[in-house]
């Protein structure tokens, strides 16, 4: 991967950056939040629904959209007022605001509403020469001056471009004028050459495809920086109403745009098939249309898409692969997850072969890389290359027995193995998670490198210990939690004292490539990565390792996150925060005159000692379950997804089956302890009333925003939910379905059996999740019963429609972890529940929730954000803590950068 400075690529952002570079193929940007697009978005638009708007805006984001087109453009709507409106709404969603917006509209007053409301850098579309230059620059400088990026569209004073020659003219005069007279910078222009349809009948438009292509590929030879995109829905319009051809037909069109440099598009995945899974027949048809190839291409496919419109998928087993030559057979099974022949295969292989060695470095590993390039190209999913991982672990446990014994003398890494890459994976000191983890050992796995895991909880001088020992070639760090980040620090820290240069891969849900550029890359001379997901891992393992890439792959990391850190430092410089004593005068805004806080039914510490997991069971949300398997989209619309609904029905059923198994042969325990209190307010803690706690003093220290915030927009703390001066009453919680888990995990990881590992654990944490809403609910209607009459079913309790919070230490609104300590002395947790908390204060067992109950009818989540000294300070004081301990906990939410010290 290179980065250079000659042509900047285009880096788009909402909280989070999108930066177009080598290893995006696609940028699919999402259409359903266009009232000309949407007909229930213009619904609920033009009747004021805009929470379920917003939900429409969510159902994108998590269904894979990372660009959010919003367009306004509706005869009977006031498209300046809805436009404003709905982006300061879906701003304060973090979900839908990490991306970046597309604001679309024809008309100029609506664009510019727009470009005063949007976060970080969006795109606006679209402007034109199509009223002459003077308009174009005029709405060009504009745009510059918000910083936005600007689709760009093919057409002029005479109209719309429908030929090549008229696509690239038009394109050629815009990027000069924008270029040379409004020094636009040139990787911020995105121009759409006009997709048109294909297969009308008329012979003006046999071309339209192939220009489009012709036209792509000039743009991104001969206009430096630009990108291309387009609507991809028009090339079908000729098919409306037959769903398979109009799918087959994206996915061509797209298969072929993109290699000829199509950036992103507006592309609904409902509409589109998977390009090596369209029928032959179907394939050559739709081939001959978009190349018109033939002069009867048109007629020969409206035939034939009479034969498709209601054809299903072949559902047939085919058991032809069994008369295949064995090598083939074992590549079939590694690649589907067959299990049933692999032990014959493998033995059959092994009397062929004469040497156990040569079938595991022949068919098996052959096999193994044929997953894995697959999965690379997105023609395999995660759950599928779990289970090919699971056939090559029983091929490879059958010939164990039947591998020589190493000499005595024998070099310790073992004769043959010089030229297998090898991996250190560990989740760090003081965190126990490991799912993603397990998952990158998987991937990497099927890519032929040989994976030394070392769990969890590991400390810093084990980590290093083994990778001298196995001389790996590189290590990887986990972790969930935020302390797990300067746990990193240390690592890295001590990798350089040691005079060490392994690269360095950092991953976990908490970690983020701009924490890696500024804390960790610094203080390691090594590479140091940040590597998003799984299916990064081995391009990214790949480049690190590799004797002709290591040493530019870490010079053009190293320049990535020094640019990395100069925009962070610059960022800060000029990030706005009120001092703590300001923030403290401007809280949240309640009418306290009149309120009476509602006096729980039950106080006091509840253990609820054996809860039951069948009736848990309907409270999850399985959305987050197929995100953990990197299946994108919101269930149960991903059953029926086009794409991935196919491996996604399948691993729904698995997960049942398994949860059957779960609550019948009783393989996991669920425990839970709650309490409600009676609390008052001292400034930002909170006070637990002392004649519940035999005298002991718990108190909350409650953080509270820093950024300036517009007029009426208060700076929020947690504690603005609890009365100023009354009595008022708070919970907390905290409950397990983990108790049992560690015996079901060994059984599967003696098989070799990574599916079921994975499986299980992902099983036990939705349930923990779930077993928190159900116990919130609870509390609700039943144990403070301040909405006894509630009435939700389960998507209601998704979308958290219900009255109150539950958030959680370590989360945005309360990021520091150290205050479950607190919460967990409080609620007895270790005597009532058996979990535990690490020193980093990870709940063990892993599968666990806990945090706290606000009952005030106003009370919302929020994220904290950045906080100033002064605050950290104060924080540290009211905690009894020294300043740089509190600076450790916060780290993640400081604007200033402390200079830590970290002990090996």
């Amino acid at each position: 991967m290179t980065y250079t400075n000659k042509v900047p690529t285009l880096q788009l952002s909402g909280l989070e950056p999108l930066v177009f570079n080598a290893a995006i193929n696609f940028v699919n940007i999402g259409e359903r939040t266009n009232v000309t697009g949407s007909k229930k978005f213009a619904r609920l638009i033009l009747n004021g629904n805009y929470d379920e708007a917003i939900e429409v805006a969510l159902d994108q984001v998590r269904g894979g959209a990372q660009i959010l087109d919003v367009c306004m453009d509706e005869a009977m709507l006031d498209g300046e007022a809805a436009m404003v409106r709905f982006l300061n709404l879906i701003a304060s969603e973090p979900e839908i605001s990490r991306i970046p917006v597309m604001i679309d509209s024809s008309k100029w007053k609506i664009i510019l509403a727009g470009l005063k409301c949007i976060q970080g850098k969006g795109i606006v579309n679209s402007i034109s020469l199509k009223n002459g230059e003077e308009e174009f620059i005029a709405q060009a400088k504009t745009i510059k001056k918000f910083g936005a990026a600007v689709v760009v569209m093919a057409f002029d004073e005479k109209g719309q471009a429908d030929t090549y020659e008229r696509r690239i003219q038009i394109c050629k005069r815009s990027y000069d004028v924008l270029t040379q007279k409004v020094k636009f910078n040139p990787q911020d222009i995105i121009f759409d050459p006009n997709i048109f349809p294909v297969a009308t009948g008329m012979d003006e438009h046999r071309a339209n495809a192939i220009d489009y292509f012709r036209a792509t590929k000039w743009i991104k030879n001969n206009l430096p920086g630009a990108k291309v995109s387009g609507g991809v829905s028009n090339v079908s319009f000729s098919f409306r109403g037959n769903n398979p051809v109009r799918e087959a037909m994206h996915a061509v069109f797209l298969y072929h745009a993109i290699k000829n440099g199509m950036d992103m598009g507006i592309v609904n995945p409902s509409m589109l098939e998977v390009y090596d899974d369209i029928p032959k027949d179907l394939l050559q048809h739709v081939e001959d249309v978009i190349w018109n190839r033939r002069e009867d291409a048109t007629e020969r496919l409206l035939d034939f898409a009479e034969t498709v419109k209601s054809a299903g998928k072949k559902s047939k087993t085919d058991e032809a692969w069994r008369s295949q030559p064995v090598e083939k057979r074992i590549q079939h099974a590694l690649v589907k997850g067959i299990l049933d022949h692999i032990v014959d295969d493998t033995e059959e292989a092994r009397l062929h072969l004469e040497d156990p060695l040569k079938v595991i470095e022949g068919p098996l590993m052959d096999g193994m890389n044929v997953v894995g390039d697959l999965f690379g190209e997105g023609k395999m999913f995660l759950p599928q290359v779990v289970k090919s991982a699971r056939v090559m672990k029983k091929a490879v446990a059958y010939l164990e027995p039947f591998m020589p014994l190493p000499e005595e003398n024998a070099d310790a890494e073992g004769a043959g193995e010089d030229n297998i890459n090898r991996i250190l994976l560990a989740t760090v000191k003081g965190d126990v998670h490991d799912i993603g983890k397990n998952i990158v050992g998987v991937v990497l796995a099927c890519n032929s490198y040989k994976i030394i895991d070392l769990g969890v909880m590991v400390e810093t001088e084990k980590i290093i210990e083994e990778a001298l020992a196995n001389k790996v070639d590189i290590i990887g760090l986990s972790g969930l939690i935020t302390p797990s980040l300067d746990e990193m620090v240390n690592v890295a820290s001590e990798m350089e004292r040691r005079g060490l240069k392994i690269p360095l891969l950092i991953g976990g849900a908490t970690t983020s490539r701009i924490h890696t550029a500024v804390k960790i890359d610094p203080v390691y001379s090594g590479t140091v990565v940040h590597v998003a997901d799984a299916s990064k891992s081995v391009p990214v393992a790949g480049e690190a390792i590799n004797k002709e890439t290591r040493d530019k792959y870490r010079t053009d990391m190293k320049a990535l996150y020094s640019k990395l850190r100069d925009e962070h430092e610059a960022k800060q410089q000029v990030k706005q925060l009120v001092t703590y004593k300001e923030a403290k005068l401007n809280p949240v805004d309640i009418d306290w005159t009149g309120y009476q806080p509602v006096q729980p039914k039950k106080t006091g510490i509840q253990v609820l000692d054996k809860l039951d997991l069948g009736l848990i069971r309907k409270y999850i949300d399985w959305t987050p379950f197929f995100t953990t398997w990197m299946l994108a989209g919101k269930f149960p619309k991903i059953l029926k997804d086009p794409v991935v609904g196919k491996e996604a029905l399948k691993l729904y059923n698995d997960a049942n089956n398994m949860l059957d198994r779960i609550i019948n042969e009783q393989w996991l325990q669920a425990k839970a302890v709650l309490g409600l209190f009676p609390v008052h307010r001292s400034g930002d803690d909170l006070i637990i009333d002392p004649e519940f706690t035999k005298d002991k003093q718990y108190v909350f220290h409650f953080l509270r925003q820093q950024g300036r915030k517009g007029k009426g927009v208060p700076n929020r703390s947690l504690v603005d939910y609890i009365h100023p001066k009354a009595r008022d009453y708070f919970g907390g919680f905290a409950v397990t379905t983990g108790l049992g888990i560690e015996e079901k995990l060994k059984a599967f990881q003696k098989d070799g059996d990574d599916y079921n590992d994975i499986m299980l654990k992902a099983m036990a944490d939705r349930l923990a999740e779930a077993a928190a809403e159900y116990l919130h609910e609870r509390v609700r209607k039943e144990f403070w019963a301040y909405a006894a009459d509630e009435s939700l079913d389960n998507d209601g309790l998704i979308r958290e429609s219900y009255e109150g919070i539950r958030p959680a230490p370590g989360y945005p609104a309360c990021p520091e972890h150290s205050e479950k300590r607190t919460l967990f002395d409080l609620l007895e947790v270790e005597k009532n529940t058996g979990m535990s908390l690490t020193d980093s204060f990870a709940m063990y067992p892993t599968s666990s929730v806990s945090g706290y109950y606000f009952g005030h009818p106003e009370s919302k989540y929020f994220g904290l954000g950045k906080i100033g000294e002064d605050q950290v300070e104060d924080y540290a004081r009211r905690k009894g803590v020294s300043k740089a301990q509190a600076e450790r906990w916060l780290s993640p939410n400081l604007s200033y950068a402390p200079q830590l010290t970290y002990n090996s």
